[in-house]
């Protein structure tokens, strides 16, 4: 037996569209391209260690988008914890700011809320792939995304647009 690794059919295909999608969604939660490059990284060896469950699902990209969002939100609120007296008093960047409050926000939504708005805004998948990904009906994807759009409003006020920080950076 030789030393080379072999990886699971299909998964170097797949490797670059997949690792590209959740670069970007950390990436927009993140606002920093190497911490989004780690969570992508994560992400893609979680999919490597999931591949024979998720590689001929049609929710393949959805999962693979949810666990880097999961990763990005708790990477900010690692990072928020340890230097919080700072963003406190010394933040000057906007885009810092709405990512820290747009990550605290999502953090208390249910989880399938919080799913829902960062698949369908962050991750930029359709109704139906979202519903696809995590396995309920479009009906279900559009009342969990309107509540917690609306949870999201409320909590970060009128000002703040999703789409308008979820494409910052």
């Amino acid at each position: 037996m030789s030393g080379v690794t072999r990886l699971p059919e299909g998964f170097d295909e797949a490797f670059d569209p997949l690792f590209g999608r959740a670069f970007r969604v950390a990436r927009r939660i993140l606002g920093d391209d190497a911490a989004a490059e780690d969570v992508a990284a994560e992400a893609m060896a979680r999919a490597y260690a999931h591949w024979g469950k998720i590689a001929l699902q049609p929710w393949r990209e959805g999962w693979v988008v949810r666990v880097s969002s999961n990763l990005a939100l708790d990477a900010v609120r690692k990072r928020s914890r340890t230097s919080s007296a700072v963003v406190d008093t010394e933040v000057e960047d906007d885009d810092v700011v709405i990512r820290l409050a747009l990550a605290d926000a999502l953090s208390l939504l249910p989880r399938r809320q919080r799913e829902v708005v960062v698949l369908r805004h962050l991750g930029g998948l359709s109704e139906a792939e979202c519903a696809q990904a995590l396995r309920v009906s479009p009906g279900a994807v559009k009342t969990h995304l309107h509540r917690g759009l609306a949870a999201l409003r409320t909590r970060l006020g009128p000002v703040m647009n999703l789409e308008g920080a979820a494409s910052h950076g």
